[in-house]
C-alpha cells in the first residue's frame, strides 16, 4: 500500500508563502534595486527556497514586476477610502495632500521603487496589464472634487486632475527622496518633526493657493526653521 504523500508547509498554506516572498521581495529590492537584489536573500528571508519562490511568482523579473504592481495597488486602495466624496472640494484636497504625504513618510520603499523604476525609464511598469487601470477612477475621483469645486465656487477653473495629481505628489516626493542633498545644502534638518510639519503646511497653502486664487497666507504658512548647518558666507 503506497504511504499518503507529505504535505509541505508551503503547501499547505500557498498564499501566505507568497505573501511572505513579496514583503521579502519588496524589502530587498528597495534596498538594492532590481540589478543588485538576489533572490537568495529574498528566499532565506521568506522563509523559502528558490524553487518555492520561482513556483509562486516567477523569475526576479516577474517578482519584481508583480512588487511593483503591489505597492501602486496598496496606494490606490488606500486612497479609495479617503472618502473625498462627501468633503467640501478644498477640504478634500487638504486631505488628499495630507495623505499623499504622509503615505510616502510611512512607506520609504515606495519611493525607493519609483527610484529604481524611473531608472529603468519604466521598463518593467510597460509591461504591467494592471497599473493603468488601476489609476482611471483615482483619476477620477479627483476630477470630480474638481468639478465639485468648480461648481460651488470654491475654485475658479478646472484644472486638470492628473497634473494636479503630479503636482501633489511632486511636492510630497522631491523634498522626501532629495532630504539629505538638500538638508545639506541649505543647512536645516529637514527630517526634523518640527521640519515636516512645516512643509506640510506650506504644501497645503501652497496647492489651496493655486486652485482657490487666494493668497496662499489665507491657508497658513510655518515659519522657516534656524539653520542647524552653518552656511558658506559669501563675500
Amino acid at each position: 500500500m503506497d504511504k499518503p504523500k507529505r504535505v509541505l508547509k508551503w503547501q499547505r498554506d500557498p498564499e501566505g508563502m507568497r505573501l511572505r516572498i513579496l514583503e521579502a521581495a519588496k524589502q530587498e529590492f528597495a534596498a538594492h534595486g532590481l540589478a543588485g537584489a538576489r533572490v537568495d536573500r529574498i528566499a532565506a528571508k521568506a522563509g523559502a527556497n528558490k524553487r518555492m519562490l520561482y513556483y509562486h511568482v516567477g523569475n526576479k523579473e516577474d517578482l519584481y514586476l508583480t512588487v511593483l504592481e503591489g505597492a501602486y495597488e496598496k496606494i490606490r486602495v488606500e486612497e479609495r477610502g479617503l472618502d473625498l466624496e462627501h468633503l467640501d472640494p478644498p477640504e478634500a484636497i487638504k486631505r488628499l495632500i495630507h495623505f499623499t504625504w504622509n503615505y510616502f513618510l510611512r512607506n520609504p520603499e515606495f519611493l525607493a521603487l519609483l527610484n529604481t523604476e524611473n531608472l529603468a525609464r519604466a521598463k518593467h511598469l510597460k509591461r504591467s496589464t494592471k497599473v493603468k487601470s488601476m489609476h482611471s477612477p483615482f483619476v477620477e475621483m479627483i476630477r470630480a472634487v474638481v468639478n465639485r469645486g468648480v461648481a460651488s465656487g470654491d475654485f475658479p477653473v478646472a484644472v486638470d486632475p492628473v497634473q494636479l495629481y503630479i503636482s501633489i505628489a511632486a511636492l510630497s516626493f522631491f523634498y522626501l527622496s532629495n532630504s539629505s542633498t538638500l538638508g545639506v545644502i541649505f543647512g536645516r534638518d529637514l527630517l526634523a518633526h518640527d521640519a515636516k510639519g512645516e512643509r506640510l503646511n506650506h504644501m497645503v497653502a501652497l496647492v489651496l493657493a493655486a486652485l482657490t486664487g487666494k493668497s496662499s497666507a489665507v491657508f497658513g504658512r510655518g515659519k522657516a526653521p534656524k539653520p542647524q548647518i552653518p552656511l558658506r558666507q559669501t563675500v
